[in-house]
């Protein structure tokens, strides 16, 4: 069966400007064209998109996407590079959690500086947001 793009779009579940994006990074091979030069996608090709959307939502890289991908293309191989690829992803996930965890715990010292209301010119929280040490001895 063939789509036009809007339709492999909507059973992907993405816009229309990322089907063309995809194909722009190489990560879905061009379609096939209509006599009025419309787009034509195979059922293979939609449960690509598929395939690069939920990579997506996974928050892999273009680079990791291209990666699976050509692993898809070598079924009888070993899955040991696909289980390093995720593995990595793991980890960088887990670094952007610590990272997102001290960030939370900076807001919250940021914002434990000012109690109550008082004008702007002496809240606490701008004043720590200069990074000013003239601002670090004014009682909170």
């Amino acid at each position: 069966m063939s789509y036009k793009i809007g339709e492999a779009a909507r059973l992907a579940g993405c816009k229309v400007e990322t089907v063309r994006y995809y194909e722009q990074m190489g990560l879905l091979p061009a379609p096939a064209r209509s006599e009025g030069n419309f787009r034509l996608y195979s059922d293979s090709q939609v449960e690509q998109l598929s395939f690069i959307r939920h990579c997506r939502s996974l928050d892999m890289s273009l680079e990791n996407i291209r990666e699976l991908l050509q692993f898809r293309e070598m079924p009888s191989k070993s899955c040991a590079g696909i289980n390093q690829l995720i593995d990595e992803h793991i980890d960088c996930v887990e670094s952007r959690m610590d990272a997102l965890q001290q960030l939370r715990q900076q807001l919250r010292n940021l914002r434990n500086r000012c109690s109550g209301e008082r004008s702007i010119e002496s809240c606490k929280i701008l004043h720590g947001l200069t990074g000013c040490p003239c601002h670090s001895t004014e009682a909170g």
